[in-house]
């Protein structure tokens, strides 16, 4: 009887260290939180001015991932929540966070100018890169990311609201663009497929 109940206690010690053994060589995939580009597609270019003057290209920034956003500083509500969400998700991200680059690219060019630009990111964090342009350059880039953009008629102050694609691209540390997030992802999540993809590096 005790011959038995000791064969079968180290079977199941033997089984535990079996499936131990299995998870350390086998381990599970990761499961991203947004949604995947598979396979990655090169992240098409992107060459305009950001809010201090200086040209900026995306080719330029490989070895970080990039967050991009589009919006406008005139925006009621998606923008500025979403440029919170910037700040929380580096706050998170910790040293990391000079890892990545936090991108807003604005669909109102009319009037976010650079200028305009620095002082609405300066309210969020400074570090953010905000991009400009004519409306011919963005236009290239909208139609390249497939940017939703309509603009409304202005009201008898000169006001008008725009509505625009409310997705968050991330784009990987070679530069291909792998994951898009909704608008109001939990910014935990976001922050998990970033420390993800710079441990794969």
């Amino acid at each position: 009887m005790k011959s038995g109940i000791w064969l079968l206690g180290l079977g199941i010690v033997a089984g535990l260290v079996l499936t131990a053994a299995v998870w350390v060589l086998f381990p599970r995939a990761y499961t991203y939180q947004g949604s995947l580009i598979d396979p990655p597609v090169r992240a098409a270019s992107i060459n305009l001015d950001d809010q201090n003057g200086h040209p900026f290209r995306l080719d330029d920034q490989r070895g970080h991932i990039v967050l991009i956003f589009f919006g406008y500083t005139h925006c009621p509500d998606v923008c500025p929540a979403t440029l919170s969400e910037y700040r929380q998700i580096k706050k998170l991200l910790g040293e990391s966070a000079s890892q990545v680059r936090f991108m807003f690219i604005t669909v109102d060019p009319q009037r976010d100018t650079r200028a305009y630009l620095k002082e609405y990111l300066g309210y969020f964090d400074p570090d953010l890169i905000g991009l400009t342009g004519s409306e011919a350059e963005l236009e290239q880039v909208w139609k390249a990311y497939g940017v939703f953009r309509n603009v409304h008629p202005a009201d008898a102050s000169g006001n008008y609201l725009v509505d625009h694609s409310a997705r968050t691209y991330l784009i990987d540390l070679d530069g291909n663009w792998r994951l898009t997030y909704p608008f109001g992802t939990q910014v935990e999540k976001v922050v998990a497929d970033i420390n993800h993809l710079l441990r794969e590096d």
